[in-house]
């Protein structure tokens, strides 16, 4: 979907579904992603796992984060056009608000960012914002095991969400 992307790797289909998949109260899975700037190209690249190189953003494409980025954001994105006046009913990540938690909620977990050295750090710090916290919420933290995190998500039109 973003226009310069260059695939490097065909056994990774972009767009494709991913499996296993998190089921609600069920088995829970978890993929890795890690973007980072070559310095000595400069091109942006998409890694999957553990360590399979999907593609890059050439540096061409690019005229703020020439350098390095000075923000990363995570998250879900819904687009809500208010079909008939209301809310839509479209839910993000498991559809259930961040509040549930584990086993229930979506989440993003380890969230580190790259520093000047190539090396991964800590988020030096997290901040969770909802647009519309009614019918999407979000919960960050911090612990030993996970790292920064945060559970997202919810149901979208609903009698919280009209």
């Amino acid at each position: 979907m973003c226009s310069g992307f260059v695939q490097t790797n065909n056994r990774i289909a972009i767009g494709a579904a991913i499996s296993p998949i998190s089921s609600y109260h069920g088995g829970q899975f978890d993929i890795t992603l890690l973007i980072w700037k070559d310095p000595k190209h400069g091109n942006w690249w998409l890694e999957f796992g553990s360590g399979i190189l999907v593609g890059y953003w050439p540096s061409f494409l690019f005229t703020h984060l020439r350098d390095h980025a000075t923000m990363v954001q995570f998250g879900g994105e819904i687009v809500n056009t208010r079909p008939g006046g209301s809310h839509t009913s479209t839910a993000m990540g498991s559809g259930h608000f961040a509040g549930e938690g584990f086993g229930k909620a979506s989440y993003f977990r380890n969230l580190e960012v790259v520093d000047w050295d190539n090396n991964l750090i800590p988020l030096p710090n997290l901040r969770v914002l909802a647009d519309h916290p009614n019918c999407y919420d979000i919960r960050g933290g911090v612990n030993g095991v996970w790292g920064h995190y945060f559970y997202y998500g919810g149901p979208g039109r609903s009698v919280r969400c009209p």
